[in-house]
């Protein structure tokens, strides 16, 4: 199932693994929880 969300929090939370994309390129990928405690996603695309 490929799943397309605006909210990464609500779509990490979901997924087993995530691709972000950015301007169309991919600019990070890997299993969820990985990129849930990324300090880069968090600070870029959680707002935390």
């Amino acid at each position: 199932i490929l799943l397309i969300e605006q909210n990464a929090l609500l779509a990490l939370r979901t997924a087993s693994r995530g691709y972000v994309l950015e301007t169309g390129s991919l600019v990070l990928s890997g299993p969820s929880e990985e990129l849930l405690n990324s300090a880069e996603v968090q600070r870029a695309y959680l707002g935390m």
